[in-house]
């Protein structure tokens, strides 16, 4: 795997990856913000990376599945390197027999054993999860 960066301005880099999807990333300040950040990125990654094994699951266990949505929060330590200390991402599943275990079986697998942005993330953070059911 690799990505190409290329520099835009002081605060701004577009990356292309071998097939060519381009991508711009700023460290803005917020009012002048245009593109996600490197750690929203982060966050969208391990978020999108572990949906993707959660849709798997559901539908290779013929459970109805209509749609999934997420929301993430991340916590940063005040001083450089800001990373995260925890990550808590709360998944809303649209399923009319998806059950509760099952749900917190898949996330909790997903996120700790199949997601290569989960497994990436080193142990100075913790990735909690929770999660919704909507019939």
């Amino acid at each position: 795997m690799k990505v190409l960066m290329d520099y835009v301005n002081d605060n701004t880099f577009k990356v292309k990856n071998e097939s060519k999807n381009e991508l711009v990333i700023d460290m803005c300040d917020p009012d002048k913000k245009n593109h996600l950040s490197p750690m929203e990125l982060l966050l969208s990654a391990v978020t999108a990376c572990a949906a993707v094994e959660i849709v798997s699951m559901i539908k290779k266990r013929k459970r109805n599945f209509q749609n999934i949505l997420a929301e993430t929060h991340g916590v940063r330590v005040d001083d450089s390197p800001r990373y995260f200390t925890s990550i808590d991402i709360k998944y809303i599943i649209y399923s009319k027999d998806l059950t509760e275990s099952e749900a917190d079986r898949y996330i909790s697998l997903s996120l700790e054993k199949y997601c290569s942005v989960g497994a990436t993330i080193n142990d100075k953070t913790k990735i909690n999860h929770s999660f919704q059911i909507i019939r």
